[in-house]
């Protein structure tokens, strides 16, 4: 008997991790590749703009001008794109591909419309929506972050509650409760686990 007969598929699979502003879309992902650092390649964003206190350029998010994004955009660099909050994002075409020829899984954190593109795109990737327990932990959450200037406060609560209404868009839902941050990666590693034990698995092409 040929003992490569009982051998699972091996191909790499691709994570989004979505959902509104404010769900701690950041934390989890980096926690959840920090339980298993060798298993997992993260994409990092593109962004137009200022780093904020503690961000690390290349880590956080590339930091680009908005001329040099709009060089990414004509040469076609990018795998989507979107203006959020007057400020462009976008993911890098060729560092997807990096990711990929790694044989790691690769993990993206995106917002919604971001998603939808990439999945538009590439049709198996896994998408998980994290929220938050109720509407209003969210309101309380985007209230209490500093980082954004009260101006603009509003205008994400009412961003983010329209999100939340696209929740059935996605594979999986995970809830990101104050001080439980591990129950959602465990959540999250078992959504990758069950992932890589399926029988008819893609190659994801890029």
């Amino acid at each position: 008997m040929n003992e490569d007969s009982y051998k699972c598929p091996t191909h790499p699979i691709l994570i989004i991790i979505s959902g509104p502003s404010g769900v701690g879309k950041d934390t989890i992902a980096r926690r959840t590749i920090k339980r298993r650092p060798q298993d997992f390649y993260f994409v990092v964003t593109a962004t137009t703009r200022e780093p904020r206190d503690g961000e690390v350029e290349g880590y956080d998010y590339f930091f680009v001008s908005k001329d040099e994004f709009a060089h990414m955009i004509e040469e076609d660099e990018l795998l989507e794109y979107a203006v959020v909050y007057n400020q462009y994002k976008g993911i890098p075409k060729q560092q997807v591909r990096d990711a990929l020829a790694s044989g790691k899984n690769v993990i993206m954190r995106l917002d919604v419309q971001g998603t939808a593109t990439v999945r538009k795109l590439i049709p198996n990737a896994i998408t998980i929506f994290l929220c938050t327990p109720s509407e209003a932990d969210l309101v309380r959450r985007l209230r209490n972050r500093e980082t954004d200037p009260a101006e603009g406060v509003n205008l994400r609560i009412a961003e983010a509650i329209r999100e939340m209404k696209r929740m059935q868009e996605f594979d999986y839902c995970v809830v990101n409760a104050e001080g439980k941050q591990e129950v959602a990666v465990d959540q999250i590693l078992s959504i990758i686990d069950a992932a890589r034990c399926r029988v008819q698995q893609t190659k994801i092409e890029l």
